[in-house]
């Protein structure tokens, strides 16, 4: 049962079909990697930080459908792209990307890791994107042209357009509230200390002034209030944390 309180997710989500939304996803991220792949900054199998990262997510991944049924059929998957921006995501489907600039520039450590590619996962398992695009889709075009543009028409534009909006949305206040709660039970039930998210968002605040905070910052704002909230939250998954550890 979850500790955290989030409400229920919004009924906008339904108006893209999941299916469609993670194929887009995926078709988004396999381009993504392969141009990473050409320019040489996408890190090998091997690379330990790599390897790292892909240990945190086999940690977090059996606690992922109780947030998302889907989840169980996902075909997850972590890489890191060399580059100084301090970025990370998890697309619909379970798609995850880190940048080395948030693993060293921040210094994170393991729980602290743990605490954003927790918060990534929340928004695709709380499928803020697909609520984001439903209500973009809803206003921008209409109901019946939706429709239309989610029936049999072409399918692969569509699939183009909703892989762009993926990498481009911006997610309400709200959303990274809700995303910073789930990521939070999500790391504490994998084991990860529950003290980490509010050390993550202070180290998230002190290099939000740099040169290379890129998109993650911008729409992932660090300010007192979301360092209170998960100070505030800790203690009611700490149980869940010490049972983690316990092997429980």
């Amino acid at each position: 049962m979850a500790q955290v309180d989030v409400g229920k997710a919004s009924q906008f989500r339904k108006l893209v079909p999941a299916d469609q939304l993670e194929a887009a996803a995926s078709q988004q991220y396999l381009q993504t990697m392969g141009e990473a792949r050409a320019k040489s900054v996408l890190m090998p199998d091997s690379h330990p930080q790599v390897q790292r990262l892909r240990s945190i997510a086999q940690r977090i991944i059996p606690h992922t459908p109780q947030w998302n049924s889907r989840a169980n059929k996902w075909r997850w998957e972590v890489n890191l792209i060399e580059s100084q921006q301090i970025n990370a995501y998890c697309m619909p489907g379970g798609k995850i990307a880190f940048y080395t600039g948030i693993l060293d520039q921040l210094k994170l450590s393991d729980d602290e890791a743990a605490m954003v590619m927790g918060h990534e996962m929340a928004h695709a398992l709380r499928e803020h994107g697909r609520e984001r695009i439903g209500k973009t889709q809803a206003t921008g075009m209409g109901l019946s042209a939706l429709s239309q543009l989610l029936g049999l028409g072409n399918l692969g534009n569509l699939a183009a357009e909703i892989g762009t909006q993926l990498l481009s949305l911006q997610f309400s206040r709200e959303d990274e509230s809700e995303a910073d709660l789930v990521g939070l039970e999500l790391a504490a039930r994998s084991a990860y200390a529950p003290q980490a998210g509010a050390t993550l968002w202070r180290k998230m605040g002190g290099a939000s002034g740099g040169s290379n905070i890129g998109k993650f910052m911008s729409t992932h704002p660090s300010g007192p209030q979301r360092v209170k909230d998960l100070e505030a939250n800790a203690p009611k998954v700490q149980a869940l944390y010490e049972n983690a550890r316990k092997g429980g």
